[in-house]
């Protein structure tokens, strides 16, 4: 064991791994600040003059955005997510893990990072890897206290070229005399072969010091709150640590195995907070091994690849006491190893993040607060307005899709105002206006609905999307696209004999599972509302241009009333356009995306939109579309019917619907039931 003098104060000696201490003496300050205080001359300021100077301005609330106060902890500035920030508290405090699930840009990551900064104050650790004398694929591993790695591998350095140079000097004076020596004797050759193989011999046979200095694997000198890493998407080298490969592994070339280790993100992450976005991306072993670390508070560096020389190097157990903070959407539980998921629940919280708030006063105010803190954040683009940060909220209230309800969709509505922040920029305007923020809009539209407008124009050129008159067994669907786009949906039927034992309903389009659930949902209404026997006919439903597949059961009330148009050879209007789900009963259920579906419907000509009238309240389409569009809310088949299809005779169709469901039903139940009266 080598001993170590114990530094004094204007000199610090290397440490070796067997005597690594941290050097502090509690209770002890330095001389310099106590005569400084008792000798210094007395100076007499003015406080009052000096704080009023101190004293930070209050904007002044001009309805604007640069009159609200952004605060300064990134916990504070989350918004509509109570539970989840209350869940946070708690667990920074008692150091549980967390894993949070829920629609990206809902500010999962941002509380990952605010839990960082609430975790308790530790005292922070450098992580160092040395040489082991014993086994050189066995690296030694040693702790310190943060920012005395940097002065050990400091020191261990200056000694090292110390020693370096002592010895470079010592070989010259050696080949000087040889070389001297022989020119003396005149035995030149002799004395130059000499000098080489001494020179050889000396340069390679003695111990390499830099090879004996050690390397810092985590550094915290200059952190003050607990660190965070973002290992999302990292591969297992990166995140558990690697031992990178040597080519040349003799020969004295060698790089030493201390020297290639490289902590993983689960080290650089010790005593603070691990974030691991869309969890169920990492491969099972490295779950595993990430279940290790979590339950140890530790874990070795090996090397990942099994062809690598570094497989062969495995260190001594490398602290990572981590807190680590899971995120995803909700696929991302059928991705996780049942273990990592129950290490998690055992000893913290899951939480499902909130996609959208109410749409109150206070809410508001936090909207508010999320704009001026996205402007801050960008720290290029001019503050908001009243009438913008009014037409955000409106936005904001769009993209929710619920009646009463804010969206918490925070990163596209971030993206929303820098780019009317850079449209104000570029004018040179001092405050972004709602024409500003109208405009990026239009500009920052997402690719699902550029998309949606060219299928729009190229359905009405190729007449796919007829707009006008009347047709037998075609309806005008609407259907939305991603979050934020509608589309104009047509679908067709058409009768044909059976083939085969028994009538089938066929639908052709890419209909996915809820869709193709939801066309046997329409076979129930068909036998109920025609009272035809359906055994010997084939209904065919076809979706017209879904080359991407449908999915959903918001094409309901169009497959039904195109089915029954055809079955009873009744024309269409094709002004109109209809969306909403539809029971086994003929109750039209509410659907999601009507507002987007009604200006996609504007757009195509159609003038006329029939929606659920439990959606009535989530309708806020754009200003110019108010004047070209009707919107009918309904809640019964039979009304889509009567406005949909124009029958010879329009009374007498609709008595016979009503008379042909009460038929069916007596004859079900076998009981005498009274027909239900018809009221125009």
């Amino acid at each position: 064991m080598n001993r170590v003098n114990e530094p004094s104060e204007r000199e610090i000696q290397p440490d070796t791994p067997e005597t690594t201490k941290v050097w502090d003496v509690p209770g002890i300050e330095p001389v310099d600040t106590l005569d400084d205080e008792t000798d210094a001359p007395v100076v007499k300021t003015d406080t009052s003059a000096a704080s009023e100077e101190k004293e930070p301005q209050i904007p002044v609330d001009d309805g604007s955005s640069r009159s609200v106060t952004v605060p300064e902890k990134l916990i504070d500035q989350v918004i509509g997510q109570e539970h989840a920030v209350e869940v946070i508290r708690k667990a920074a405090i008692q150091r549980r893990h967390v894993m949070m699930i829920g629609t990206p840009g809902t500010g999962k990551s941002m509380l990952a990072k605010a839990m960082a900064e609430l975790l308790p104050k530790e005292e922070m650790q450098d992580i160092l890897a040395y040489p082991n004398s014993d086994d050189q694929n066995e690296p030694i591993i040693r702790t310190v206290k943060s920012g005395r790695g940097k002065e050990i591998v400091t020191a261990h350095k200056a000694e090292a070229k110390k020693k370096i140079q002592f010895r470079n000097t010592l070989i010259m004076i050696l080949m000087i005399g040889i070389i001297g020596y022989a020119f003396i004797t005149y035995q030149w050759l002799m004395g130059i072969i000499a000098a080489a193989f001494i020179f050889m011999a000396l340069r390679y046979a003695t111990p390499r010091e830099e090879q004996m200095v050690p390397k810092l694997l985590v550094s915290n000198d200059k952190t003050t709150t607990a660190p965070f890493v973002d290992a999302t998407g990292s591969h297992a080298g990166a995140l558990l640590g690697d031992v990178r490969h040597d080519p040349f592994q003799s020969g004295g070339l060698e790089t030493p195995a201390h020297d290639r280790v490289e902590a993983g993100a689960i080290h650089r992450a010790h005593k603070g907070v691990l974030f691991i976005d869309e969890i169920n991306t990492l491969g099972l072993p490295s779950q595993q091994s990430l279940l290790t670390a979590m339950q140890e508070g530790q874990f070795a560096i090996t090397g990942q690849s099994e062809r690598s020389s570094g497989a062969m190097v495995r260190t001594e157990p490398v602290p990572c006491d981590f807190v680590m903070v899971a995120a995803g959407n909700l696929d991302a539980i059928e991705g996780m190893h049942p273990a990592l998921r129950s290490r998690i629940r055992g000893n913290g919280y899951e939480i499902y993040m909130e996609d959208t708030m109410p749409d109150t006063p206070e809410n508001r105010e936090k909207f508010i607060r999320f704009i001026a803190q996205e402007i801050k954040n960008d720290g290029m683009i001019p503050h908001f307005d009243r009438t913008a940060i009014d037409e955000v909220i409106h936005e904001a209230k769009r993209r929710s899709n619920r009646k009463g309800y804010l969206t918490l969709k925070l990163r596209d509505m971030g993206g929303l105002i820098r780019v009317a922040g850079d449209l104000a920029r570029q004018e040179g305007a001092e405050l972004t206006t709602r024409r500003h923020v109208l405009e990026a809009k239009k500009t920052a539209r997402s690719i699902e609905d550029q998309i949606s407008g060219q299928m729009i124009r190229r359905t009405r050129e190729y007449e796919l999307a007829v707009v006008e008159g009347t047709e037998i067994g075609r309806v005008n669907g609407l259907a939305v696209m991603g979050s934020d786009a509608g589309s104009v949906l047509p679908i067709m039927a058409a009768i044909t004999p059976a083939q085969g034992d028994g009538g089938n309903i066929i639908a052709t389009g890419l209909l996915k599972e809820i869709a193709q659930e939801s066309i046997k949902n329409v076979g129930a209404i068909l036998k109920r509302f025609t009272g035809k026997d359906i055994r010997n006919i084939d209904i065919h439903i076809q979706f017209i241009g879904t080359y991407q597949g449908v999915e959903g059961d918001s094409a309901s009330i169009t497959v039904a009333t195109a089915a029954i148009s055809a079955l009873e050879s009744i024309p269409v209007r094709q002004d109109i356009a209809m969306t909403g789900s539809l029971s086994v009963r003929g109750d039209v259920l509410p659907v999601g995306g009507v507002t987007y579906k009604i200006e996609a419907a504007a757009r195509a000509g159609i003038r006329t939109v029939l929606i659920p009238k439990a959606n009535l309240g989530d309708v806020l389409i754009e200003d110019e579309f108010l004047s070209t569009i009707e919107i009918i809310p309904v809640e019964k088949i039979d009304e889509v019917l009567k406005i949909a299809l124009v029958p010879d005779n329009r009374e007498m169709f609709l008595d016979k619907l009503k008379t042909i469901a009460w038929s069916t039903t007596r004859s079900i139940l076998g009981t005498d039931i009274s027909a239900p009266r018809t009221v125009v």
